[in-house]
């Protein structure tokens, strides 16, 4: 099988099992917070190609002064070109709210009231339109616990949850997706000046070729891939229900 027939391969087993997960779940419609950034347009599309354009909707949910314009943008440009309905909602009224609590926030609860924000919203539209909630992490980024616990991490299916970051590249590419979206500097946006490669160490083509490595049974050999590898021990917890304290009969 060519890569080509292997990209395509996966293409229809995402669709199918979406169809087959919310018809099962009964569900009729899909949501998807849409931020510019190619994880959530390959969802979007994935969702179109499921559930038919009138089927999904996507939200924009932009933190003024924190987003950039240009990926606000990119994700209502695609949304139109995807012919879907899209609400743009800035989330700031709902992050200041936070700031009137009676202690201070610190920057790591800053960054993550961001991501918990939107799920809120999410989640509100998804329960009002009879819709689930299509999350948009990847392989790379699940395996690190890289994204926000009951934030992005949180999430009715995971379309392409098992598909490598690099892999995400390859099928977006298939899918004709918009160059300014595939070739776009990877970043959650949580803090200025924020990159997915920069905060990790090490460009996600490295990064990906080491979990692999790691996915069938190998072991860090030098101090990057140690980094790597207790980011993912570290991190376990966000991919796990919470525990239960067990009491016995």
């Amino acid at each position: 099988m060519t890569n080509d027939q292997l990209i395509s391969d996966k293409i229809q087993k995402i669709i199918s099992q979406l169809a087959e997960y919310t018809k099962k779940a009964g569900f009729a419609r899909a949501v998807v917070g849409l931020s510019g950034g190619v994880d959530s347009a390959l969802v979007a599309k994935l969702g179109v190609m499921a559930f038919g354009k009138k089927n999904v909707t996507a939200l924009i949910l932009p933190n003024e002064g924190m987003n950039k314009p240009q990926n606000v943008q990119d994700a209502l440009d695609w949304a139109k070109e995807l012919g879907i309905a899209n609400n743009t909602i800035l989330i700031n009224p709902f992050i200041e709210a936070y700031e009137k609590l009676p202690w201070p926030s610190s920057s790591l609860a800053r960054m993550n009231i961001q991501a918990r924000v939107r799920m809120t919203l999410l989640y509100h539209y998804a329960n009002t339109h009879n819709a689930i909630v299509l999350g948009t992490g990847n392989k790379t980024e699940l395996t690190l616990g890289y994204f926000t616990k009951y934030g992005d991490g949180a999430t009715d299916i995971l379309p392409i949850g098992d598909l490598y970051k690099t892999d995400v590249w390859k099928m977006s590419q298939e899918l004709k997706l918009p160059p300014v979206i595939i070739h776009k500097t990877a970043s959650a946006e949580l803090m200025h000046d924020q990159t997915d490669e920069a905060e990790i160490g090490m460009e996600y083509a490295e990064i990906d070729a080491i979990l692999k490595k790691f996915e069938k049974g190998g072991k860090p050999s030098d101090e990057a891939e140690r980094k790597l590898f207790e980011r993912m021990m570290v991190n376990q917890h966000k991919n796990s229900s919470p525990p239960i304290i067990r009491l016995g009969n």
